[in-house]
């Protein structure tokens, strides 16, 4: 973006731009999200970031009002399929903290030196610099959310030691970790241990409007029973479900409700979550993230959509409609294919109970492995490729790579890839009919659209 177009947004504190770039001021040494209500600084002390791990790289600290490192993400990552956009979401699922750097090279098929390089050169901050910044954040979200012990939360959110935990959280946010549970009142109680019964409670941010009954109709629509639940009735509902994560399970838990308090331009989801491992934090953050596809740019999809006349009247009514993702991509493979009832059976059959259920939800998805033991040819073919690796779905997959070994699956008809497509990969752009290039690159949401229609007028 034109600096002098980054400039404006900060004066009209336009929150549509929160997370696509940073500002900091050079007098005061802070960094902020172009929406912060705080009085708009000279141009001539501004300097403006891609990233707040940029912008934390120079020197920066995060503003304390805005919170800049609780922006929602660039929808830029999502779109890209390049090296960049795969980098960054597999850095938002936690695979630098799992894996470092050489882990992250190699799933991406280049070098370190060349992921470092491309890194740096487009989002002003290497893959360790990404991860440390995603690390303090998530301390600093357990730190104002949970009573748990410091030292506990500093392992948790990725760091090797508490003393890099304490250095990194006074050099980002210029408190101690006791000053920041010191104002949020999360001291952790006498006997050391916690109880975290109620889960992690946190604020899901997006940009935009968010057209939330829509995004609620298709889970409970789709929700596996054991797997998957929506509760409630036209005052609120909750979407609930279980999760598979690299350390541990996760029972999480998403309001429909929207708070009164937030704005067209900017908003969030209430979410709980609990976890058997507190290292799986920031990879079910993000899982969520994109089941909800909560790093949307909606008023450029609107405005792009809109633009159609055979469009324009569906946006018009309901703008900020969202294309939902997964939350597990091997679990959506497996039920685009098989369908919900046979899902539900699958559930039953191969997945795994877990230790403590937690109400009408019972069971974990089944992982690929068993599976590949299924009578159903077609199935097994599907589940062999995710549990031999030969496809891969995960956040940083190819998405043409894994569009081509799909089609070579028994079974796998145009409108299944699709789906698997659009939902597992979290491609923004899926359409091949004839007519759609003028949608580009938000094909996935005007099949969004169209389809809402259609069910609108059965």
């Amino acid at each position: 973006m034109d600096p002098e177009v980054q400039y404006e947004a900060v004066s009209s504190r336009d929150a549509r731009f929160d997370g696509e770039f940073f500002f900091a001021v050079a007098t005061t040494g802070i960094y902020c999200r172009p929406s912060c209500p705080a009085v708009t600084p000279r141009r001539k002390n501004v300097r403006f970031y891609p990233s707040a791990a940029a912008a934390q790289g120079n020197g920066f600290r995060a503003c304390r009002r805005c919170r800049p490192d609780a922006a929602p993400g660039s929808a830029a990552w999502n779109a890209r399929a390049d090296v960049v956009g795969r980098a960054m979401r597999m850095i938002g699922d936690g695979v630098v903290d799992r894996e470092g750097v050489p882990g992250l090279a190699a799933r991406l098929g280049y070098s370190t030196r060349q992921v470092q390089r491309q890194l740096t050169a487009e989002v002003g901050a290497g893959p360790v610099a990404l991860a440390r910044a995603q690390r303090a954040h998530t301390a600093r979200v357990l730190l104002q959310t949970t009573p748990l012990p410091v030292t506990e939360i500093a392992f948790a959110a990725g760091f090797a030691s508490v003393r890099q935990f304490n250095d990194t959280i006074r050099q980002i946010y210029a408190r101690t970790p006791s000053a920041l549970r010191d104002e949020a009142g999360t001291r952790a109680s006498r006997s050391g241990r916690p109880a975290t019964a109620a889960g992690i409670a946190l604020r899901l941010a997006h940009r935009g409007p968010y057209a939330v009954k829509e995004t609620f109709d298709l889970l409970a629509e789709e929700a596996v029973e054991h797997v998957e639940e929506v509760t409630g009735g036209p005052g609120g509902r909750t979407y609930r479900r279980t999760l598979r994560l690299p350390h541990g399970t996760a029972v999480v838990a998403v309001d429909e409700a929207v708070p009164a308090h937030t704005t067209a331009r900017q908003g969030w989801l209430e979410a709980r979550i609990n976890l058997t491992d507190l290292r799986d934090l920031t990879t079910a953050v993000q899982r969520l993230r994109r089941l909800f596809d909560l790093d949307a740019d909606p008023y450029a999809v609107d405005e792009r959509l809109g633009a159609d006349p055979r469009l324009a009247p569906l946006v018009a009514r309901t703008p900020g409609l969202r294309s939902p993702g997964a939350a597990d991509p091997e679990e959506c493979a497996v039920r685009a294919l098989a369908g919900r009832d046979l899902a539900a059976t699958l559930v039953e059959t191969y997945g795994k109970r877990l230790d403590v259920p937690c109400g009408t939800l019972t069971h974990l998805f089944p992982e690929p492995a068993p599976l590949a033991a299924h009578p159903d040819p077609q199935l097994a073919a599907l589940a062999t490729a995710l549990a031999d690796t030969t496809l891969r779905l995960d956040a940083g997959a190819d998405r043409d790579e894994a569009e081509r070994v799909l089609r070579t699956l028994p079974g796998m008809d145009g409108a299944t890839v699709a789906v698997i497509r659009t939902r597992a990969l979290g491609d923004p752009d899926v359409g091949a009919a004839a007519g759609e290039d003028a949608w580009r690159p938000w094909r996935s949401y005007a099949r969004r659209h169209l389809a809402l229609h259609a069910a609108r007028e059965r």
